[in-house]
Parts: structure tokens; C-alpha cells; sequence
């Protein structure tokens, strides 16, 4: 089936372009003609932008928004708030929260999703019947939510990390954990692949996963995506230079764990040297503005990253806000702050930072030029934020409101800033009360 589409507006690998027709066949772009006319093609408003990959998510957080504040905190006060929830979920209430936290980045122009997936087992750490129940929950909810998907299945063994080594599981995290590496390894295998779902696999943290275990993981899933927590906390660092007296990144790097493939999450205290191996090792990483901020992180180094030659991609991590135009924008305003000067990245960098598709399995995906996944977002110009923007520099105006029409692989999943499931904050309100309900 052929179908075609035109923009009066968008952003093609050549830069701005206008009066564009997309002739989308067997959910592939196949024509993208500038200059062109409508010829009876659908009407897409306002400018078009490739679809967005949200590189790092753990879905079920999106049941914390507004309701880790209380008092202050901390980044370890809000991890026990994040403990409690975790240790209410079954398959079902997994289920429901991310297919309406999917739905809810559908509406924000998010068209792939990366899922660093730890919640794997029943409280206690018994195995489901199905010991990818929970996984499998992930992917009926991509499916639902019209996004495709890419389980970053974690390793998880230990409860943590000090100057002693590696502490135990506590009665929270035994639902992360297998046991080891080896039968992780083992529960990985048994994912498949389809149409709509890539496997890749993730290292917790260096606090989570001990030296010795990381040469099982180095050889699952080989070629594959592969993320890790990276120096997100001053105290990770210190923990593992009292331990193994050395940095996360080298840590990773000495062992063979960074390569093309590996995507570093956060890096916010990453240092100089370890700039140097991860830009060597031509890794990425995951920059996520709005968690760092909400959670107090500090900001990472995002231009002394991106100039040694480490690709930047964004994600909305534990969702306090779902909008990866924030993110982006994000990533430029904290460098502008640190810096004290503006235009730190021009918008056509801060585009390829939301596009990283290939980051989690889809290097198919993000450029609106033919034979790429027919995946766009088209975003209003005329609201109140972006009436009079320069097409080119939308993504310094525009929100996740601003967005009316979302197509994955060529099938319309949002129109008119509708989703196809219907009215998504319904289903959040359902999702969110039934994962907090006893």
C-alpha cells in the first residue's frame, strides 16, 4: 500500500526544506521530493521532523511524578519512594502503566523507545511462569501504544557498592536480580525479536554488576545494543574508585564493555580521561536533562563530550516530564548556564541528538530520505509557543503540546494530537492508581 503526505515544512538530512511530498510504501519512505506539489498527498501541519527516539526509559517510573517531592530529598530518598513502587507491580499493572506511559510518548512525537528493563521477577525474586512475563508486558504495550521498542534487558547482582565491595540484595532489588550473570544470560536468550521489538541488553550500574561478572555479559547479545548507568552520582564514583580504584568508564573500558554499540547513561561526573575512552571507543551517551535536574545529579559535560567525539542521544529516563524537546533543549540551556554563552549547539545537532535510532537497534529509522521506516512527527506552528519560529529552530520553541501527527512505519498513531487509544491521561489516571493501590 502507497500512501503520500505533504509538509509545507521540514527538516530533511539537506537542512529546511519546503513544500515537501513523502511517498511512504510498505511503511518506508520511498520519494521525499522537495519544491513539490500536494497532488491530492495528505496535509501534514506545520513542519516535519523525523520521529524521535527516547533512548533511555524505565516505564514504570512514570507512576512517581509528583510524588517524590515531599520534604526535600534526595536522589536516595526518591530511590526508595522508586522502591516501593517497584515491589507493587505484577504483569498486569506493568502492562497498563507502560502502554499508557508509550501512549503518552506517542503524543510527545516519540516513535522507538529504549527500555532499560530491570524489573524482572516477582517480589522476592521468584520467578514468574513465564520468565519474561514482564518483558513481554513491555512489548504488548509498545505494540498497543503504535511505538517500537527495544528491551535493554539489565543485569542486576548486587545491592550495591563501597570501599568493602559488593553488598547483597536487599528485599526490593532480588526482583532485578537472577542471581548471576550466567543465568541472566540464560533469561535474555529466551527473548525474541519481531516486526515491532528489538533485544538488546544493559549493565545496571558498576554498583549492580561486579567486575567478574562483566565477561558473561560482553558476549550475550553480541552487535547488539548494550547501556549502562554511568557516573549519574558523585557517590558511584567515589564507591568504585575506593573498590576497584578506578572510574565506571575504565572500569567498563578495561574490560571490553565499550565499544561502537555501548550507550554510557547520564555520564554527568564522567572525567577528562574517561572522555577521551569513551570517544575513542566511539560509544554514546545518553544525556537526560530532566532527570538529572529533578533528581539533583549536576549537569554533564555535554559539549567537552560531544567535541571528543562522543555521539549524544537524549531520553526522558524516569518521566518526570515526557517531552524530549525539553531534553534537547535541555542539554543546550544547561550548557549555556555552565558556560555562560549561548548557541552551544546549533538546533541541526540538537535534531540528530533526538534521532539516535540507531542507539537502540533501528539504524533504519530517523532521517525523513527513502528507504527509511516512513517514522515523522509534524508540529504545529501556530500555537502560542511556536507562532512565528523559524521552522529551522522549532526545537527552541515547541513542547510535546505542539505536536498533532506522529506515523510509525507509516501508520498515523497520533492525529490531530490524538492518539489512537484514546484519551491517554485517562488511561495514566487508571494505570497510576491501580500501581499504588494495595
Amino acid at each position: 500500500m502507497s500512501e503520500s503526505w505533504f509538509a509545507a515544512h521540514a527538516l530533511l538530512p539537506t537542512g529546511a526544506a519546503r513544500d515537501v511530498r513523502l511517498q511512504v510504501t510498505g511503511g518506508r519512505f520511498t520519494a521525499v521530493t522537495p519544491d513539490a506539489t500536494p497532488d491530492g498527498a495528505r496535509r501534514l501541519p506545520g513542519v516535519v521532523l523525523p520521529g524521535f527516539a527516547n533512548c533511555h526509559s524505565h516505564a514504570f517510573h512514570r507512576a512517581l511524578r509528583a510524588r517524590t517531592h515531599g520534604a526535600g530529598g534526595s536522589f536516595w530518598t526518591w530511590r526508595e519512594r522508586m522502591y516501593s513502587l517497584a515491589g507493587r507491580l505484577d504483569p498486569d499493572r506493568f502492562l497498563a502503566l507502560a502502554r499508557a506511559t508509550y501512549a503518552e510518548m506517542a503524543l510527545a512525537g516519540i516513535t522507538a523507545v529504549g527500555e532499560f528493563h530491570y524489573l524482572h521477577h516477582a517480589p522476592g525474586g521468584r520467578p514468574y511462569a513465564e520468565p519474561n512475563a514482564m518483558a513481554e508486558a513491555l512489548r504488548e504495550a509498545a505494540r498497543d501504544a503504535g511505538v517500537r521498542l527495544t528491551v535493554l534487558d539489565a543485569c542486576y547482582v548486587a545491592g550495591g557498592l563501597d570501599g568493602s565491595g559488593h553488598e547483597p540484595l536487599d528485599e526490593v532489588q532480588r526482583r532485578f536480580s537472577d542471581g548471576d550473570a550466567t543465568r541472566w544470560a540464560a533469561r535474555v536468550a529466551a527473548l525474541h525479536e519481531d516486526a515491532n521489538t528489538r533485544v538488546g541488553t544493559a549493565v545496571h550500574s558498576v554498583r549492580a554488576v561486579p567486575r567478574e561478572e562483566f565477561e558473561t555479559v560482553r558476549h550475550v547479545t553480541p552487535g547488539r545494543p548494550l547501556h549502562v548507568h554511568v557516573s549519574e552520582q558523585v557517590a558511584e564514583n567515589e564507591a568504585c574508585r575506593a573498590y576497584y580504584g578506578t572510574t565506571p568508564t575504565a572500569l567498563l573500558d578495561d574490560a571490553g564493555l565499550l565499544t561502537p554499540v555501548t550507550t554510557a547513561v547520564h555520564a554527568t561526573h564522567v572525567t577528562a580521561d574517561d572522555v577521551q575512552r569513551l570517544g575513542t571507543a566511539h560509544a554514546t551517551v545518553c544525556l537526560c536533562p530532566t532527570t538529572e535536574r529533578d533528581l539533583a545529579d549536576g549537569i554533564g559535560p555535554a559539549r567537552e563530550l560531544s567535541d571528543g567525539g562522543v555521539p549524544l542521544s537524549v531520553g526522558s529516563d524516569q518521566h518526570a516530564v515526557v517531552d524530549l524537546f525539553e531534553e534537547a533543549r535541555g542539554v543546550e540551556m544547561h550548557e549555556r548556564l555552565t558556560e555562560r554563552r549561548r548557541g552551544r549547539f546549533t538546533p541541526s545537532q540538537l535534531l540528530e541528538m533526538l534521532t539516535r535510532h540507531d542507539r537502540i537497534g533501528w539504524p533504519d529509522a530517523g532521517r525523513l530520505e527513502p528507504g527509511r521506516r516512513a517514522a515523522l512527527v509534524a508540529v504545529r506552528l501556530d500555537s502560542v509557543r511556536t507562532a512565528g519560529s523559524d521552522p529551522a529552530q522549532v526545537l527552541l520553541a515547541a513542547t510535546a503540546a505542539d505536536v498533532d501527527t506522529v506515523l510509525v512505519d507509516g501508520r498515523p498513531v497520533v492525529e490531530g494530537a490524538e492518539h489512537v487509544l484514546g484519551q491517554v491521561g485517562r488511561l495514566l489516571v487508571d494505570a497510576i492508581e491501580a500501581a499504588w493501590h494495595d
